[in-house]
């Protein structure tokens, strides 16, 4: 979960469904299944499976019945699907742009060396999400949270740090191998300002030429002027270690679920409800034509033709997350009776 609130995120999963005040100003159409492009060549079993993991967290009447006969249906995933759901196309005038994001994986201690000297912070007590409280340099060049015993571990780049913050959840290894799951665990309610805008805006690269890699290396060759565009950022993130979560699994998304590389969708819940299966057609370099899962949010990430693709863990999934800015459109599937409930003349 990358940056809405506990409250908000509550809200989305116990109603079940888009928040009635956004959609009054939405345009709603009931689509085929044969308006889908693509619809018959996805692995709508693989779909299924990631649909049940968060089934039972959806509370709305009309999802019930459907989350009870989920995990015993025994027919092929796409009658599933077709049975009980139908397509609902929700437009706000905004044009439709599908990024991606992923799990980093970075290098760490335990505790605070020459090589590792960047704290990782869990939330201070006196933090209310949802309220501001101190920036980024603030927090830093006061070091308002220096010897309080929040340190969860130490990293040795503030650039990988502040990816991390950016995304909200990822991985620390440590030099014995082991590895810290971290999630999300609160902010400072500042917005996030993106690094990669600022060096476009002050004319040190174009916004083809940015990429995380180009930010990293520009850090390291301007420490002084690096650690200022960090602090340029005033939103600053805190984590929570995640235990019993199996290395194979993703990490954990606003429904406290782990996630799925290449079929969690991270939405914006207040046209999207949380748990819906979503038909995804992504245009651009690589495009997708897949079912997905709403399972996450991100502050970031708002309107009803926005989402985030979650892509994996690790290096490899950065750099392809960072190729992810594309167009296309984003189809939610709602049980028949919630569907022409929002769109009765059909």
């Amino acid at each position: 979960m990358r940056g809405l609130t506990a409250l908000a995120v509550a809200a989305a999963v116990s109603l079940g469904h888009p928040a009635i005040a956004e959609l009054d100003e939405a345009d709603v159409t009931i689509l085929t299944f044969e308006a889908l492009d693509g619809w018959a060549s996805d692995d709508h079993d693989a779909a299924l499976q990631v649909f049940i993991e968060t089934c039972d967290l959806l509370r709305e009447p009309s999802w019930a019945p459907i989350c009870n006969l989920a995990e015993e249906f025994d027919g092929p995933g796409r009658r599933f699907f077709e049975l009980f759901f139908r397509p609902v196309l929700i437009e706000d005038g905004k044009d439709a742009i599908f990024t991606a994001y992923f799990e980093p994986e970075i290098r760490g201690s335990l505790h605070r060396t020459a090589r590792y000297r960047i704290p990782v912070y869990a939330s201070p007590p006196e933090l209310v999400n949802g309220t501001l409280w101190h920036t980024r340099e603030e927090i830093e060049e006061k070091g308002l949270l220096e010897g309080r015993g929040l340190e969860i571990a130490w990293v040795d780049n503030a650039v990988d740090l502040t990816f991390l913050q950016i995304q909200g959840s990822g991985r620390i290894v440590l030099e014995n191998g082991d590895v810290i799951r971290l999630g999300y665990g609160g902010s400072n309610g500042h917005p996030y300002r993106s690094l990669g805008d600022e060096l476009v805006r002050r004319g040190i690269y174009t916004r083809h030429q940015v990429s995380a890699a180009v930010i990293r290396a520009w850090v390291a060759r301007n420490p002084e002027a690096g650690a200022e565009l960090i602090r340029h950022n005033p939103s600053y993130v805190f984590f929570r270690k995640i235990e019993h979560i199996p290395a194979d699994r993703g990490p954990i998304g606003a429904m406290s679920r782990s996630i799925t590389a290449m079929r969690t969708l991270a939405v914006d819940p207040a046209y999207t409800p949380l748990g819906a299966p979503i038909w995804l057609e992504k245009d651009g370099e690589g495009p997708m034509r897949q079912l997905m899962v709403a399972q996450d949010t991100g502050s970031r990430i708002t309107g009803a033709q926005r989402a985030d693709i979650f892509v994996g863990t690790g290096d490899e999934a950065g750099r392809f997350a960072g190729r992810f800015r594309d167009p296309g459109r984003m189809v939610v599937l709602l049980p028949i009776q919630r569907a022409y409930a929002l769109k009765p003349e059909g």
